[in-house]
This record gives structure tokens, C-alpha cells and sequence, in this order.
């Protein structure tokens, strides 16, 4: 009889938020099965397990209550798996950091490029380029003094932020190749960039981005 998982991961490909959760799943060697969502039809599962907001993802554990918001998720991940690859430090005001900055990445910078991305009105859609440009350019100062000259936000391999950051990898590359808006650039961010290079190249990154034509699918479903 085949063993029954544990743990279970509501998502929806495309997600930034559902691809945070299984990059920690993977480095942290958890397995778990996955159960695809149709957001344009809400399942019950989704109602009745995140009544409040309705989003994915939500991760089943056990006899645990449905947990909701992916960096909670990460957190929680983190916890019951402290010895497989750590993802946040050590040093309590470390971990503070990274949390305010994760939780200002996600309130501050995901907002403006999201409505970019469903935004038709030419005018607004300038003004927006330049705060995320500006944005960006502040957060390559935070690599900068979070990372202390190691290759990634969590030092020698990949760690809380960098799977924060790294979710939106395929949307950086979508954002350039379709809209023009190079948010991540050589000559404006050349730490970010190099760190972009460094997390396309790591073997878990590959295996996780979704693929340029799932983050159009995606797209197409924000616009609708």
C-alpha cells in the first residue's frame, strides 16, 4: 500500500506565493503532495480552508489547522525542519531584517508591479516603471548590506530572502522580454544582477521557476 503524505500544498501554477512554498519544500527535502487549484473556480477546499481571503497557498499538515500566507508558510517550514538547509540566521536581529524586508517586498514592490502588469492607461503606466526602477535600485543597497559580500541574502547558499525574491524570478525575466521593464538591471543593480545569475544556476531554481508560457496563462487571468 503506498504511504499516504503528511503533508499537503494547495497552489496554483503561476504563483509566486505557491512557488515560495515548494522551493522551501525542496531544499528542506520535505515531501508532500501537491493539489492544483482552478482560481477562476474556487474549490471548496480552498473556501473552507482559507475562508477569509481565498488564496493559495495553503499547507496541510497532520492534524494541523490549514496554514495560509507563504511567509508564515516558510517560517513554519523552517521550524519543524531547523537542521535541513536553515533558512533564516541565526542572530535574532538578522532574522528581523530579513522579515521586515520580506514583508516590505511583498506590501511595497509586488503591489506597484502587479498593477503595472493589469494597468492599460499609458500615463500611469510610466509613472509606475519609474517607482519600481526606484524600488529596485533601493534593493540592491539592502543586498548589499544584507548579504556581506557573500553570494546570496543568506550568505554562502540560498535562504529566506532569496526564496522571497527568487519567486519572482520567471516575472522579472516576463517583465523585461514582454513590457520593457527591466526591473533588475547591469548597470542600475549589478549586485542584484549577479545574484539573479547565481539563483538561475542553482539546481533548485530550475526545477522550480514555472515556465514562461504558465506565468502568461497567469497574466492572461490577473488582465481578465
Amino acid at each position: 500500500m503506498a504511504q499516504t503524505c503528511e503533508m499537503k500544498l494547495l497552489g496554483a501554477p503561476g504563483s509566486v506565493f505557491v512557488t515560495r512554498v515548494k522551493f522551501a519544500l525542496k531544499l528542506k527535502c520535505i515531501e508532500y503532495e501537491y493539489i492544483e487549484e482552478d482560481l477562476r473556480n474556487k474549490s471548496e477546499l480552498l473556501r473552507t480552508s482559507s475562508p477569509i481571503i481565498q488564496q493559495v497557498p495553503v499547507l496541510f499538515h497532520a492534524n494541523e489547522q490549514p496554514m495560509i500566507e507563504s511567509l508564515a508558510i516558510l517560517e513554519y517550514l523552517d521550524e519543524i525542519q531547523p537542521y535541513v538547509h536553515p533558512l533564516l540566521p541565526s542572530n535574532p536581529s538578522d532574522r528581523a531584517q530579513c522579515r521586515n524586508l520580506a514583508y516590505t517586498f511583498d506590501t511595497q514592490y509586488h503591489p506597484l508591479t502587479k498593477e503595472f502588469l493589469i494597468t492599460r492607461e499609458g500615463e500611469r503606466r510610466e509613472e509606475l516603471k519609474r517607482l519600481i526602477i526606484e524600488r529596485y535600485v533601493m534593493l540592491e543597497e539592502a543586498f548589499v548590506k544584507l548579504s556581506k559580500g557573500k553570494p546570496f541574502f543568506g550568505g554562502d547558499d540560498i535562504g529566506y530572502l532569496d526564496i522571497v525574491l527568487g519567486s519572482f524570478l520567471g516575472w522579472f525575466k516576463l517583465n523585461g522580454t514582454v513590457f520593457g521593464l527591466n526591473m533588475i538591471d547591469e548597470a542600475r543593480t549589478p549586485k542584484l544582477t549577479e545574484w539573479v545569475r547565481r539563483m538561475w544556476s542553482h539546481e533548485v531554481t530550475k526545477s522550480m521557476i514555472p515556465s514562461h508560457e504558465i506565468h502568461m496563462k497567469f497574466l492572461n487571468m490577473l488582465q481578465a
